[in-house]
């Protein structure tokens, strides 16, 4: 049974893996605030770039003593403490800790979470 790909399900098949998040850049101004039209490329050099998390890990690993439960699976005896990122936060990030991939011919950047310095979430804190 083949599963075709659309745009709604394209994305559902990528695991992101430990304390990483997957980042679909905001596409920046081509304008300046004074009203100066930049070149291609100009903003994408920033040292700070922002996007929109798509996907987060499942954090940083813990693993648990060999000693108490050696019976379970080796994959239960891994533990995480959740990433503070979530999905749909608008993520200012260090373009120099990400790693750029184009996926279904769409930029995104792997992140890991020391290299975001702010988060906008849209609920209340």
């Amino acid at each position: 049974m083949a599963i075709h790909l659309t745009k709604d399900n394209k994305l559902k098949k990528l695991i992101v893996v430990g304390d990483r998040v997957l980042i679909k850049p905001v596409i920046p101004n081509e304008r300046t605030d004074s009203g100066l039209y930049l070149p291609p490329g100009v903003q994408e050099k920033e040292k700070v770039q922002q996007g929109y998390i798509i996907k987060t890990g499942p954090g940083y690993a813990i693993p648990v003593p060999t000693d108490e439960d050696t019976w379970k699976p080796q994959e239960d005896q891994v533990k995480y403490i959740p990433l503070q990122a979530k999905e749909g936060d608008l993520a200012i990030y260090l373009l120099n800790g990400s790693t750029e991939i184009v996926y279904g011919g769409e930029k995104y950047f792997i992140v890991p979470q020391a290299a975001i310095l702010m988060l906008e979430r849209e609920e209340e804190l």
